[in-house]
């Protein structure tokens, strides 16, 4: 269960800057904010601490300020922005325009990141958390283009599989022209991709991997 950001912990999100998502506080206060996935340190000098795409979530989701020096509750989402895979429980107002606006600011949210920590700063690959959590991020990136999640009781969407391969995750539609719509969307947002058929089933899929280069 995830433990409810104190209020310093959300004063210190509120005050991010908005733009960058760059933070401002103690050393302590910064790495709790580290350890509870809401922020991430640079790795190049002066190594500044940023909000990480759940951060930005977190405090897009904070509606008012906490009373002071109380734990507070934190929001229904938990702060934590999770896109779907595929195949689970719909959350509230899945198809709605809460929704949409929460996939909008965790796709912007992410391509700063990539800004921020590709040695580069190019927003068009994948980044370091992308690579960690693969299945995530690829959701994120066909969720943000439109694509439409498989329900928990049917097969009318897509859903992104973890395989055998460190790097790479499978991703299954309903249909071919489906399928190669997620590929494409997959190159777009810098992922490699390419269609493979499952020897047993002759199932067709989408196997992708983040491009290094």
């Amino acid at each position: 269960m995830t433990r409810p950001l104190t209020a310093a912990q959300r004063r210190l999100i509120e005050a991010a800057d908005p733009g960058t998502g760059r933070l401002k506080g103690t050393e302590a206060q910064l790495t709790a904010l580290v350890k509870r996935g809401l922020a991430f340190r640079h790795p190049r000098p002066p190594h500044d601490y940023f909000l990480t795409p759940a951060g930005h979530r977190a405090r897009e989701a904070q509606t008012g300020p906490p009373e002071p020096d109380e734990p507070q509750t934190p929001p229904s989402t938990g702060g934590v922005f999770t896109a779907r895979v595929g195949g689970e429980p719909a959350p509230p107002a899945a198809g709605g325009a809460a929704r949409a606006r929460e996939v909008r600011s965790a796709w912007q949210g992410m391509l700063e990141l990539r800004r921020m920590t590709n040695a580069d700063a190019s927003s068009d690959r994948p980044c370091a958390w992308e690579r960690t959590h693969l299945a995530q991020a690829a959701a994120l990136a066909l969720e943000a283009a439109g694509h439409r999640p498989a329900e928990a009781d049917g097969e009318d969407g897509y859903r992104v599989r973890e395989t055998p391969q460190p790097d790479a995750v499978a991703v299954y539609a309903p249909d071919a022209a489906a399928l190669r719509a997620c590929a494409r969307t997959l190159e777009g947002a810098g992922w490699q991709a390419g269609e493979h058929t499952e020897p047993r089933t002759r199932r067709r899929y989408v196997l992708a991997s983040p491009r290094r280069v």
